[in-house]
């Protein structure tokens, strides 16, 4: 249920500055749960579920109307078991297509080494380190993500139009009875993470336990959960197989387009590119992903197991999914419009993490915009009580707003809402989600900054006010 974002913590460290032990507020989950915490995972845990019903039902049955359901309800035209009854349940072919594309997924990820980085100039693949565990554990990954999703997609475009395998449309026929299938994985592997992490961790050290058992099994417990050496969880979910089919699901929402209407409108390609950029965009920095929030803090349970087998691929597509019912044709101008905004918050996006990734790696002997950067000197202790100082960048799109790249995140996620056009709410979901999410993520970060730097952090806040928009928030 996570965007995939880098922390913003936009800093480089000194030489041995990553110690085997951060502090409790540093890294991770919570270990103490506060009421809201608490009210808030209990909310998620009922109603996330239902509210993804709720949208795709109300596609199925309303035409994308959010309204027309409650209404009916409200006024007796409909009843809760008459809606239940119209939906499509699981079928054995919807079972069989899922279990087949979970398989496919895993053996592209466990046995084929990558390949891509041996002859695209540029691109970071291969065995690649993760970031430093509390426990002072490195793990190292396999980075095939783009060549499992070039493989993935040739053998669609093979078997859907060259061999006439399956129609193109095989996704959307079979989208409400792959939601069960993609239930069923999302709380099986939540469930088995949860038990894992009691009984037989991969590392104990690196786990974390409330005593409260919905918040554990919500917000997880095991740090990075694996299966051997290489099968690593968080990894797998939140790759694949969710973003790997985003495309896919996308392309089969154009094609069942192209069935009903004998054409594919300017918006539904809209959709496409500008989805595709951001996925190609994920896989090729996929090496980078492994220091966002995702791999770096947060545990693997219901929120990253459930919300990358079911959220992701169910609400992420929405606007795809509306054009399918309301085949909307965009006059060029406005079009471009949305082309034109979704490729600056791609820019924004992207060059913001090249600067800050750049800043890192250069320990800030390096040009942003052109000069030297500007920096704030800070220090932090370790839980060990050892001191180290650290640098905090204040140039380029860093001295804009202190999370700039979410910016651009949401610049780019408004765009493929506006593609839909204004005649229903449905598509605009993602947007308002997005906002909701990269907003409590950009206090989560700063919380956790000011834990860390204390002082420190007041001065680069001085620095640098805003945390998004330039003179506004």
């Amino acid at each position: 249920m996570a965007a995939k974002s880098q922390s913003n913590d936009p800093k480089t460290e000194s030489p041995g500055s990553i110690s085997k032990a951060a502090t409790h507020g540093q890294w991770g989950r919570a270990w103490e749960v506060d009421w809201f915490s608490l009210a808030s995972v209990t909310f998620l845990l009922l109603f996330a579920p239902f509210i993804v019903y709720y949208f795709i039902m109300a596609c199925d049955q309303y035409s994308c109307s959010l309204t027309a359901p409650l209404v009916d309800i409200a006024t007796g035209r409909a009843r809760l078991s008459d809606i239940w009854a119209k939906t499509p349940p699981v079928t054995t072919k919807a079972a069989q297509i899922y279990v087949a594309w979970v398989t496919f997924q895993v053996l592209l990820y466990v046995l084929l080494p990558d390949f891509c980085h041996k002859f695209l100039p540029g691109y970071v693949g291969g065995v690649q380190e993760g970031a430093m565990t509390p426990a002072g554990i490195v793990n190292k990954y396999e980075i095939n993500g783009l060549q499992a999703w070039l493989i993935t997609h040739l053998l669609w475009f093979a078997n859907s139009y060259l061999l006439a395998c399956f129609s193109p449309t095989i996704i959307f026929d079979n989208w409400i009875p792959l939601l069960w299938c993609a239930n069923i994985l999302g709380y099986a592997v939540s469930t088995f993470a949860m038990i894992k992490g009691y009984f037989f961790p991969t590392d104990a050290r690196d786990c974390k336990f409330t005593g409260n058992f919905l918040y554990n099994y919500m917000m997880g417990v095991e740090f990075n959960p694996r299966i051997g050496e290489w099968f690593d969880f968080k990894l797998f979910f939140n790759g694949r197989p969710g973003i790997v089919a985003w495309t896919l699901i996308n392309l089969s929402f154009a094609a069942k387009q192209q069935e009903l209407y004998g054409h594919v409108t300017n918006s539904m390609v809209l959709v496409n590119v500008l989805q595709a950029i951001y996925v190609l965009d994920f896989f090729w920095n996929e090496t980078w992903y492994l220091k966002t929030i995702d791999i770096c803090h947060d545990h693997f349970g219901w929120y990253l197991g459930w919300g990358d087998c079911v959220w992701l691929p169910y609400l992420y597509t929405l606007q795809g999914l509306y054009l399918v019912y309301h085949p909307v044709q965009l006059p060029t101008r406005y079009s471009l419009g949305v082309l034109l905004l979704g490729l600056l918050g791609y820019y924004i996006f992207r060059m913001a993490n090249h600067q800050k990734d750049l800043f890192r790696r250069t320990d800030g002997r390096c040009v942003i915009w052109g000069r030297k950067p500007r920096v704030i000197e800070c220090s932090f202790t370790s839980a060990n009580e050892q001191k180290h100082r650290s640098k905090l960048l204040v140039s380029g799109f860093w001295g804009m707003a202190r999370h700039f790249n979410y910016t651009g995140d949401l610049m780019g996620s408004l765009a493929y809402c506006l593609a839909c056009g204004g005649g229903h709410l449905l598509p605009y979901f993602y947007i308002i989600y997005m906002a909701i999410l990269l907003t409590h993520r950009c206090l989560r970060d700063e919380h956790r900054c000011a834990n860390k730097y204390g002082r420190d952090w007041e001065r680069y806040t001085a620095a640098v006010p805003y945390r998004l928009l330039p003179g506004i928030f």
